[in-house]
């Protein structure tokens, strides 16, 4: 791994000292997110309000440039300007790399007919069934570490080999140990407690651009 990908998780604990806890089990989930894309696996990431909220916020902070320049591959520009010439100059100055990264929060129509139909505590699960393949990994977020849900999916997900890396608070619950890493973060309350997701979050997704498109830097 980059040193400067290590050195967001560090740097992160020099702005909040509060987190220093979480060094060790952050390094092992950066290294396992770095071994499933390399490997051409995808992320998965689920949690419910808040948490939902910041499902997305990381596909968003995965799936396109967060603060460095990610150039397409030069085979995929020559490929993309040969078959589209005459619209290959916009696609070429805006698309940029991404790495596979999907919300299992968004999909409505799926979501509300599985609640009514089978079983709301399985909605993420049944997404992880459908979609998780091995080597893939699940990103399962819950202050409590107890929502059953998220729980749920994370066992599916284990049995289905994939990693499951935990974000949790409060002890991390019943989440951390099913989990393979887990993430927890000091805090009494919801909102200390997704106060804190944040910037962790931030932190691996920074890590994780300069991994992939940071150059040798």
């Amino acid at each position: 791994m980059k040193a400067k990908a290590l050195w967001r998780v560090n740097e992160l604990m020099e702005r909040h000292p509060e987190l220093e806890e979480c060094r060790g089990d952050m390094v092992k989930a950066l290294e396992c997110l770095t071994g499933v894309f390399r490997h051409g696996g995808r992320l998965f990431v689920c949690g419910n309000g808040g948490s939902c909220a910041d499902a997305f916020h990381v596909t968003g902070e995965l799936m396109k440039s967060f603060v460095l320049p990610r150039p397409l591959p030069p085979d995929f520009r020559e490929r993309l300007a040969a078959l589209w010439p005459q619209e290959a100059e916009v696609m070429l100055r805006h698309l940029q790399a991404a790495l596979p990264v999907q919300s299992l929060c968004g999909e409505a129509a799926l979501i509300s007919a599985y609640a009514n139909d089978e079983a709301a505590e399985l909605v993420f699960a049944q997404q992880i069934l459908g979609l998780g393949r091995p080597g893939d990994a699940l990103l399962a977020v819950s202050t409590s570490g107890n929502s059953k849900n998220v729980v749920q999916a994370a066992r599916v997900a284990r049995a289905a080999d994939l990693t499951v890396i935990a974000l949790a608070g409060k002890g991390g619950g019943e989440l951390s140990r099913v989990a393979d890493v887990s993430v927890v973060v000091p805090g009494a309350s919801t909102w200390e407690i997704q106060e804190r997701h944040l910037p962790v979050y931030h932190a691996l997704c920074l890590a994780l651009e300069e991994e992939f498109f940071g150059g040798d830097r």
